[in-house]
């Protein structure tokens, strides 16, 4: 019976998988092997299914479709995201102000307007921004 235990633990950093094959594949992230790799660019994965997802981008393939106006994407997660249009829901809130978004990224860029916080310079003149 399945208990939910993790007796799979990774050598080099300790993390514990519930699964073998889970261990195995992380595993990959610290010997940076990367055996999946696309046919169209050349890019590497460590997960077959990080190359099928990837693949979409070259193919065009749009599996996930809004049921409220129909709009296609390759991901579920841009589903997901698009929805919210949709719902209304804005899941992500500023802790300095309260005001909320539907995407944690602007949620994030926004936080920057209290920190002061610029994350982004320019080679070129030295300059600091909080976008890139």
């Amino acid at each position: 019976t399945y208990t939910g235990q993790k007796h799979f633990e990774c050598s080099d950093c300790g993390k514990s998988f519930t699964w073998n094959s889970e261990l195995v594949i992380h595993q990959r992230t610290h010997m940076e092997e990367k055996p999946y790799e696309c046919l169209y660019c050349g890019k590497s994965f460590t997960q077959n299914t990080s190359l099928v997802i990837h693949q979409r981008s070259h193919t065009g393939e749009k599996l996930y479709e809004c049921p409220d106006c129909g709009k296609s994407f390759s991901k579920n997660f841009n589903l997901v995201i698009h929805q919210r249009i949709h719902t209304g829901d804005k899941p992500y809130e500023c802790l300095y102000c309260g005001k909320k978004f539907s995407q944690n990224a602007n949620l994030v860029i926004h936080q920057r307007t209290h920190t002061g916080e610029k994350p982004y310079e320019c080679l070129y003149c030295g300059k600091s921004f909080s976008q890139n």
